[in-house]
């Protein structure tokens, strides 16, 4: 862990995603209104060479470069200039695991291809040309090899196909167009067989982006040395490492780059925590991007009693139209199966022949059969509760319990010891080999893969009782976080991790805060839903899923649009894979979807379409003025992303990406600007010795306030759960003692109000004219 108090570290950082149509040069347009609202820093979206027309920058093509396409490297030193003239700092997106496997744009990848193994950049990527017959494979035709063959050219040492080159080892131009393909470091073939014969590591299930080995001294230099002159000469604060997970060793490379970089930049790891999960204390990071952070704001504002409710609502509803039984740990460990034996067939293949070799080479584990060891791996694999286990602590996830569970696969008891053999393999108990590290290290990148895909990408849209908590880090089987569990979770922050970013929407999120918020609100009203469900239930679906997560999200969305409702609820279905997927389609499904949102979801606006639906809108809010002002004043650095300062509702990427722009005020900017302003006025308070203390309200409806002070000198208090307290008559005579002194409410700068425990404050007065209030010593 990286020490906070060594530094100045953030109040604030706003994301930006920078694309073509929004460039280094709009974003410093935008610095004044930026440094207006309160923010510390700019948190920009990848900013290194990427394939030409990327909206997103996780492509890499060259390290060496910042993107012409924003304005290179000028346009990045003008932009932090005028940042710095206005008091902001930067923070970069850094993209260490994985850059985009496109020959043409790629210049190392091209030179692996032309050259093959002995070239000086293989050492760059994880390729097993043993597994490939000594060639890498490229699944990149649209047809099969005989159907395509007629359309390539070769001319000039290249190799074209359709917009596509390749580079054609040297003295193999004259040859006929057989032999010649034949006499490549490479095969070019049909895009389906990467499932099952890809010999490259790549990013999660993404064959067009492949994995860089960081763990490599001299690779590490290569792809960090533009970026650690941009942090020597002053330009970048502070850095977001992407997806540490599918690194070899991300507390190697984590040690590494806080000595490159002399531990002078604020640094938080975009590593997904699962359920209590904690970060590795001997990372040498500041925190996580948030989205553990996400899950207990979000959790907070969720009534447990009613989520229970929504989801046996839910069970009636679907049937067997959704997942069989309809229970999430069942969900998530058949998606988990469906990811592991089709999407990661390959990774899974590639571990079972190193534990081979290993076996092969070891006396003692000479008769372990492969097909045992392949069992082995997927059955540990998919008992894996976290993302991976990393250099300690393996032991702790990868138990003897998911062992014992795993070799209940087995029929003959005598061949369920190679799941010993592979778990002692993947917790590093078998030897220190180069076999044994590589099986290893590729043990925890495919968990991580195995956990995002089956997870985030499968089994949240598999099972949608509440899709406010399908959210990376997210319980959807426990969705509900109690205060207690959430002033504990801040004081472990407080303590440990000051310095870590928190989240409520991101470029990844599913659904952005505020349609969340309006989700949420459902789990105190299930039977209320199920009759709005009822009333549209004139609006045919092609089964009562669908109609269950379209209804669901439109409500959450607000608006009937079914040009932003309808992509994504298309990818809602393909995700789920339930009737149709990306590289199956049922087009005739798809079409039945499609028409299905235009019609209901689409165009039926259903927060107005009863009176009952529209008495929700005070509710939801409250949901998202609590949740606001809780993350932007509990311990970490808060993160906005574009946008978000004022009353923002997003869907699904591509629809949460689109160019920033300036929007009008609303009472929810009203809440940012004002603890923004604090967080700028008295960064002590919210700094590393920035005390966190939790107060409790007394009186009938006390569950209703949750409240917490920062060092004494500025208090939140926010309304949770409205609807519920509204039906069992309000506030009444509940009160909240604040500390001794005279504090005054920040957001309407006029009333005042005496701490101490003989003069507590009525929560109906606190809260009169909004659901939240924050306050400060005067």
């Amino acid at each position: 862990m990286t020490s906070s108090s060594a530094r100045a570290l953030p109040t604030a950082t706003y994301r930006l995603q920078l694309r073509p149509e929004f460039p280094f040069a709009a974003a410093e347009r935008a610095v004044p209104y930026l440094a207006g609202l309160g923010v510390s820093h700019l948190h920009l979206s990848p900013v290194l060479e990427a394939v030409p027309g990327s909206t997103h920058g996780y492509d890499v093509t060259d390290h060496r470069a910042v993107r012409a396409e924003l304005g290179g490297e000028a346009g990045l030193r003008s932009l932090s200039a005028t940042a710095r003239e206005h008091g902001l700092g930067i923070v970069l997106d850094l993209v260490p695991n994985h850059m985009a496997a496109s020959p043409r744009h790629n210049h190392a990848l091209w030179e692996v291809l032309r050259d093959g193994p002995e070239s000086p950049y293989a050492r760059w990527f994880d390729i097993d040309w043993a597994a490939g017959g000594g060639r890498m494979l490229l699944p990149v035709l649209p047809a099969r090899l005989s159907e395509v063959r007629d359309r390539m050219r070769v001319s000039g040492g290249i190799l074209a196909l359709d917009g596509q080159e390749f580079p054609l080892r040297e003295g193999t131009e004259g040859l006929p167009l057989e032999e010649l393909l034949d006499a490549q470091w490479y095969r070019l073939g049909w895009w389906r067989l990467a499932r099952t014969e890809l010999n490259y590591r790549r990013f999660f299930t993404i064959s067009d982006l492949i994995g860089v080995r960081v763990e490599d001294p001299e690779v590490f230099a290569a792809t960090h040395a533009k970026v650690l002159e941009l942090v020597a000469d002053g330009v970048v604060d502070g850095l977001r490492i992407d997806h540490p997970d599918g690194l070899a060793d991300p507390e190697g490379y984590l040690e590494r780059l806080a000595e490159a970089t002399d531990g002078r930049c604020w640094t938080v790891v975009e590593k997904i925590l699962t359920g209590t999960e904690p970060l590795p204390a001997s990372w040498p990071v500041d925190g996580t991007t948030g989205y553990d952070a996400l899950r207990y704001v979000d959790g907070l504002f969720t009534d447990p009693v009613g989520a229970d409710e929504l989801a046996d609502v839910y069970r009636e509803f679907v049937g067997r139209a959704g997942d069989r039984g309809g229970y999430w740990e069942a969900t998530a460990r058949r998606a988990a199966y469906k990811v592991v034996t089709h999407e990661l067939a390959a990774e899974t293949a590639a571990l079972t022949r190193t534990a081979e070799r290993i076996c092969a080479a070891d006396p003692d584990l000479r008769d372990h059969a492969p097909w045992a060891l392949h069992t082995a791996v997927r059955e540990l694999l998919v008992r894996m509760p976290v993302y991976r286990p990393y250099r300690t602590g393996g032991e702790l996830v990868l138990t003897p319990e998911a062992a014992r569970g795993a070799k209940a696969a087995f029929a003959v008891p005598e061949e369920a010891t190679a799941v010993d053999v592979v778990r002692d393999l993947a917790l590093g108990a078998r030897g220190d080999g180069p076999e044994h590290r590589a099986f290893r290290a590729r043990f925890a990148q495919t968990s991580s893969a195995l956990r995002a895909k089956s997870v985030e990408d499968t089994a949240f849209y598999r099972y949608t009782p509440l899709l406010s908590a399908n959210e990376v880090g997210g319980d959807p089987g426990r969705p509900a976080v109690a205060p207690d569990e959430f002033h504990a979770f801040c004081a472990r922050l407080a303590r440990d991790w000051p310095g870590t970013g928190t989240v409520l929407t991101t470029h990844d999120t599913k659904r952005s805060a505020d349609v969340r918020a309006g989700i949420a609100v459902l789990a105190q009203c299930p039977q209320r839903w199920a009759e709005l469900l009822e009333e549209v239930s004139g609006v045919p679906a092609p089964d009562t899923h669908l109609a269950w997560t379209a209804w669901q999200t439109a409500f959450g969305f607000g608006t009937a649009d079914a040009e932003r409702l309808g992509p994504a609820v298309l990818k809602s279905v393909r995700e789920a894979g339930l009737h149709t997927s990306w590289t199956e389609p049922d087009t005739a499904y798809e079409r039945a979807v499609a028409e299905f949102v235009a019609a209901g979801p689409g165009r039926i606006p259903l927060r107005g379409a009863s009176e009952a639906a529209f008495a929700l809108e005070p509710h939801i809010r409250a949901q998202v003025l609590g949740a606001a002002l809780v993350q932007l004043t509990m311990p970490g650095v808060p993160e906005l992303y574009q946008g978000t300062e004022r009353e923002y509702r997003a869907l699904v990427d591509p629809d949460n990406r689109a160019p920033f722009a300036i929007g009008p005020d609303d009472d929810k900017t009203a809440v940012v600007r004002a603890a923004l302003r604090l967080r700028r006025e008295q960064p002590a308070v919210f700094g590393p010795a920035g005390h966190y203390a939790p107060l409790s309200a007394t009186g009938p409806a006390a569950p209703h306030c949750l409240a917490f002070s920062r060092a004494d000198r500025v208090l939140t208090a926010v309304t949770r759960l409205s609807l519920r307290l509204a039906e069992t008559g309000g506030w009444q005579d509940t009160s909240l003692a604040l500390p001794d002194g005279r504090w005054i409410d920040v957001l309407d700068g006029v009333r005042e109000f005496t701490g101490g425990p003989e003069t507590p404050v009525k929560l109906a007065e606190l809260f009169d004219s909004r659901p939240v209030a924050l306050l400060a010593r005067l």
